[in-house]
């Protein structure tokens, strides 16, 4: 669906569910409308301004990857099988890349990798074969009744502590 946007060294890795609908045609992740991930990601700081959703590439530069649990299929979550989430391909990229943090986009993907139903916003323990983990609500213009950019900041300030 989406290259991996993954290089040894990052600082924070992205993990969505899968891509959507719009991302997948786009060829772009978060390319949905009223999708949030771009105008957060330069309101917290993360980004100089705010980047098109063809510009994800460019994250590297910042010492950020992207990638998702699902990378065969596309659409909302509960449309994918769910043996298209795939837990161990994460883990061996993680493995591989061994970023400062991996954040998971949306408790969806985090609930699927720690195998639990209910799981907070925020720093995360997880499994040792993956980096830390935190999670951050969906930006999904779809979980919009939901969202809360406190998470988004959290991560930013999390981030800030962390080696260059």
């Amino acid at each position: 669906m989406l290259p991996d946007l993954l290089r040894p060294g990052l600082r924070l890795v992205l993990c969505g569910s899968a891509p959507g609908g719009v991302s997948a045609r786009r060829g772009a992740y978060y390319a949905g409308p009223g999708n949030k991930f771009w105008d957060v990601l330069h309101r917290i700081g993360l980004t100089p301004r705010r980047f098109a959703p063809e510009e994800f590439p460019r994250l590297l530069e910042l010492g950020i990857g992207l990638t998702d649990l699902c990378t065969t299929a596309a659409g909302a979550d509960a449309d994918i099988p769910a043996a298209a989430f795939d837990v161990a391909a994460l883990t061996a990229k993680m493995r591989r890349h061994r970023p400062g943090l991996l954040a998971f986009v949306g408790k969806g993907p985090t609930a699927r990798v720690l195998g639990r139903r209910a799981v907070p916003l925020g720093p995360v323990a997880g499994p040792a074969a993956l980096p830390p983990l935190f999670v951050l609500p969906s930006p999904s213009g779809r979980a919009c009744g939901a969202w809360d950019p406190a998470p988004w900041h959290a991560l930013a300030a999390r981030l800030r502590d962390l080696p260059a």
